[in-house]
């Protein structure tokens, strides 16, 4: 009889609620952490300090780059649910409050849609990361994605709601980038959200 194996990947079709169900394999040393990580997602998602605590062993900066890198992958999923509201005729410029923020997805800072800057974002950091970025790229990308939920939360308040509910992907996008001193408080203009506690 052969042998079977798990599949670690998200299967075309699969639904959001059943992404990354796939035991945590601790002899899988390059995808370990992250494995890890997305082990806790599914079994501590709302417990922070649960959800922060590096494996033994993990260099800190790995474990970060581990979180930003799941971090995108919410936040892909973040904007599916957010296309149908978020466009270029709703919103043809990347703003929060009165902020107006600037697109370096085209070469040279330029003005660009939501979307079309969250977009940009998300690639940029994917790639950052994917190369392995170090703290100092860190700042400048929690600092740009930070602007996704800000305007999320001023432009789309429904939708931010919703998601923080379901998923509480930005209390823990605040949670890393206050663990890891990654932004100044006085760049997190979203109002403190009371806390999501859930079953697990």
């Amino acid at each position: 009889m052969a042998s079977v194996t798990t599949t670690q990947c998200n299967l075309p079709g699969t639904k959001e609620e059943d992404c990354f169900a796939w035991p945590y394999n601790t002899t899988e040393v390059p995808f370990s952490a992250q494995s890890y990580l997305q082990s806790l997602l599914r079994t501590h998602r709302f417990d922070l300090p649960q959800l922060l605590r590096p494996p033994p062993q993990l260099d800190p900066t790995q474990w970060l780059s581990e979180h930003l890198r799941q971090l995108c992958i919410e936040l892909g999923f973040y904007l599916t649910h957010l296309h149908a509201d978020c466009t270029e005729k709703t919103c043809p410029i990347m703003c929060a409050q009165e902020m107006t923020y600037y697109c370096a997805g085209h070469g040279s800072p330029r003005p660009c849609s939501a979307m079309g800057y969250s977009v940009h974002t998300l690639d940029y950091a994917v790639r950052q990361l994917a190369v392995g970025a170090g703290m100092k790229h860190f700042q400048s990308m929690v600092r740009r994605l930070y602007r996704i939920f800000a305007h999320v939360y001023f432009h789309h308040r429904e939708v931010f709601e919703s998601q923080e509910s379901a998923r509480g992907v930005y209390a823990w996008f605040v949670a890393v980038v206050r663990k890891y001193e990654l932004s100044p408080e006085s760049l997190i203009i979203i109002p403190e959200m009371p806390s999501t506690v859930k079953d697990t």
